[in-house]
């Protein structure tokens, strides 16, 4: 897909950084939106219907977190990437980001040339997510273009992270992941994750699946167990 046809919304309450983020996507092509707040960002979106959503964490009135929150109870924003752009790095705030929906984080100060790749990065991954066959395995198939889960035939949504990595992991049954193969795949190169939301996101996936699909390998990471 061309830059042209890719639309780019930002929100955040900082003119100066809504201009240089603005600025830079424009010049690589991007059509883009901005919104300098968050109950702006949401009605902006519902118009503009934006592929990427580059979401300040730290707004008045409402933060990042919850127009994350929001945005993904509404039908048409399930699949849009949704990043957090943060100087903050503490570990309860991304937590909180990733159960609320989002993809990943892109850290300031911004380096636009990190920016680009790192959105081009996401988009890609839109892209395949697009592409890839559905997946089944174990008595658990997963529809991708609607992103659902039938287990033993019962439907069952998942947040997207939970959804996210137990795609990875059924993509090769009996296969290892290491931990740091999940970090990349599931939440990016670029992203500061601790250790423990990991096991917090398989904890929710046992809970919801059956705890016999996920074996853990001590100290090396996760399989999933047809």
């Amino acid at each position: 897909m061309e830059n042209s046809a890719i639309k780019i919304l930002l929100v955040d309450d900082e003119p100066d950084t809504l201009e240089f983020i603005n600025y830079n996507l424009e010049q690589e092509g991007f059509q883009t939106a901005c919104a300098s707040d968050g109950r702006e960002g949401i009605e902006l979106a519902k118009n503009f219907q934006p592929d990427l959503i580059i979401l300040d964490v730290m707004m008045p009135e409402m933060d990042g977190v919850e127009v994350c929150s929001q945005l993904r109870k509404l039908p048409e924003f399930k699949q849009t990437i949704i990043t957090f752009l943060t100087a903050r790095h503490e570990d309860y705030s991304q937590i909180a980001g990733f159960d609320a929906g989002a993809d990943d984080y892109i850290s300031k100060p911004i380096k636009p040339r990190l920016l680009v790749s790192k959105i081009n990065s996401l988009l890609r991954r839109l892209q395949e997510e697009k592409t890839n066959n559905n997946i089944e395995a174990g008595g658990i198939k997963i529809d991708l273009n609607q992103r659902l889960i039938f287990v033993q035939d019962k439907k069952l949504s998942l947040p997207k992270k939970e959804f996210n990595l137990l795609c990875l992991l059924m993509s090769k049954p009996g296969r290892v992941f290491t931990r740091e193969e999940i970090l990349h795949k599931v939440w990016g190169t670029e992203t500061i994750v601790v250790d423990r939301t990991i096991d917090v996101h398989i904890r929710k996936l046992r809970e919801k699946i059956g705890n016999d699909s996920f074996v853990t390998l001590k100290g090396v990471g996760y399989k999933f167990q047809a």
